[in-house]
């Protein structure tokens, strides 16, 4: 009888682990998953919301049957994990962040080219080796339609409207990707070419967030939708999705001229899942994946045998401008550090 009684007591633990061992969990934006075996994993880093990534994490997860470990951080934060372990990485792929943003870190990401490359439009091809792109996104202001009221927004310099002030999201460009884009945006736009001619609009447009800066992209789109703030500074797929959930916003592309940029996906270096991160890269390469991240999740595919989304209007009819590449490159560091200053500058007098 004791040697029965310890037999079930065994069979037990091992249908307890059992069960232990295939338990995966959602939890503020992360899917951690429990003593999952090693070579069928992967760990991604990325800043997407977490209601554009799933479809495509699940997608991933049943056509390959890899479970993904997804950490769901601001682009500035993953960015300071990936440098504070950059020997011993605790992701295999940083997914989302634009290109002007992470281009300073290059030296973490390790070359790749995915099969999908011949398909990319010309001007969104990895000439550098390790920066594959993902998708093209366009800055632009999103605005509350119940609060907005009889407020005309058509651009940057209607932000500077008294009506606005303190009600307008903006995001720290040192912690968000999209408030960089943004910040690039402005400057280029505003300044009319010269970025260095840009600086006086920015400083009005601190003044009129009236101390309100906040940490992450996800607090821009989000407090719009949510009726915190009457207008924002985000992305284009925010608004677009949080539109076709329902939310009450619109769409505003900027008539001083809309910058358009490509975000990437990125293999680490030292990834301790390395294969199974480039199968994950193919696959958002991938017509099929590229094809439901256009007419489904609202962004714009780098692909050329993809159409524009049929929600968005197609770029030819926004006034679109162009940054230099090699100048923004070159100034992002002072650029972000003379935002701050002047920031801080206007609020010392609040």
């Amino acid at each position: 009888m004791k040697r029965k009684f310890y037999i079930m007591i065994a069979i037990g633990l091992l249908i307890a682990t059992a069960i232990i061992f295939y338990i995966t969990i959602w939890s503020q934006g992360r899917k951690q998953s429990v003593f999952v075996n090693e070579e069928e994993m992967l760990v991604v880093y990325t800043p997407h919301p977490t209601n554009f990534i799933k479809p495509i994490i699940e997608e991933f997860e049943q056509t390959t049957g890899i479970t993904v470990e997804v950490i769901n951080k601001s682009s500035g934060e993953l960015l300071e994990n990936i440098v504070e372990a950059k020997n011993l990485p605790q992701a295999d792929i940083m997914w989302g962040g634009s290109l002007f943003t992470v281009s300073s870190y290059t030296d973490y990401f390790e070359a790749y080219t995915t099969e999908n490359e011949k398909y990319f439009q010309l001007s969104f091809q990895n000439k550098e080796g390790n920066m594959t792109r993902f998708t093209d996104v366009p800055s632009i202001i999103m605005i509350n339609t119940d609060l907005i009221g009889d407020i005309e927004v058509k651009g940057y310099e209607d932000l500077l409207q008294p009506e606005l002030k303190g009600k307008i999201a903006y995001a720290n460009p040192a912690t968000s990707s999209s408030s960089f884009e943004q910040l690039i945006n402005m400057l280029y736009a505003c300044g009319k070419g010269d970025p260095e001619e840009g600086w006086d609009y920015v400083e009005k447009l601190c003044e009129n967030l009236d101390g309100n800066l906040l940490q992450s992209s996800s607090a821009v789109y989000n407090g719009v939708a949510n009726g915190e703030y009457i207008v924002g500074l985000t992305f284009e797929e925010a608004a677009a999705n949080l539109k076709k959930q329902g939310k009450h916003v619109e769409i505003i592309y900027m008539e001083e001229g809309v910058i358009s940029t490509p975000d990437g996906v990125y293999l680490l270096k030292n990834a301790l899942h390395k294969e199974n991160a480039k199968l994950f890269m193919n696959f958002l390469t991938s017509y099929d994946t590229q094809y439901m991240v256009s007419q489904n999740l609202g962004r714009r595919s780098v692909r050329k045998d993809i159409t524009e989304p049929l929600n968005l209007p197609p770029k030819r009819e926004i006034s679109m401008r162009y940054a230099n590449d090699k100048e923004v490159l070159q100034k992002k560091e002072e650029w972000i550090s003379h935002f701050e200053d002047i920031y801080e500058s206007v609020n010392a007098y609040e």
